[in-house]
């Protein structure tokens, strides 16, 4: 009962011997001339790759605090613009009250000299008016005492303390 191996199955002496041969001179071979640049390329490769994860890492590390850098001096500008917007307001609204006080007083000044203008107009108004009905008195009583003074002169002293002595509204 044992198992009967077929021939066939079998490899031959000589094949295994010379493949044998093949695989040491290959692997002598590769040793020689390839092992060391096929390794050298590799290592190289790992340390491209060591190197390109650190330097993520580096650039990461650099976009955090760029972030925070830029996220600060946003906060800056932000705050830099409230302070701006408050000034020009602040200033916008003294412009305006300045130029309401200037107004004012531009106005009451007119008033004023308006006011003055008035009062000499009527003034004179009242002064000519005298005038007149002092020289329409005097003319009147001329006429009328004419025979009863003889004197001009002291005819009209006479009207002008009646003119001075009457008071028009």
């Amino acid at each position: 009962m044992f198992l009967e191996i077929n021939p066939l199955v079998l490899p031959d002496v000589g094949l295994v011997f010379w493949s044998s041969v093949a695989f040491i001179v290959l692997l002598v071979v590769l040793g020689k001339f390839a092992w060391k640049p096929i390794m050298t390329a590799i290592s190289e490769r790992e340390q491209g790759i060591e190197n390109a994860l650190a330097k993520a890492d580096q650039m990461k590390a650099e976009m955090a605090t760029m972030q925070g850098e830029t996220e600060a001096l946003m906060q800056k500008a932000r705050e830099d613009r409230a302070t701006l917007i408050k000034e020009a307001k602040e200033q916008s609204d003294k412009m305006v009250a300045e130029a309401k006080e200037k107004a004012k007083s531009e106005y009451d000044r007119i008033v004023a000299d308006a006011q003055l203008a008035i009062t000499q107009q009527k003034n004179a108004a009242l002064i000519d008016v005298k005038n007149q009905v002092g020289a329409l008195v005097v003319e009147v009583s001329e006429k009328i005492l004419r025979r009863e003074l003889s004197n001009k002169t002291e005819q009209e002293s006479y009207i002008q303390q009646l003119a001075e002595g009457v008071k028009l509204n």
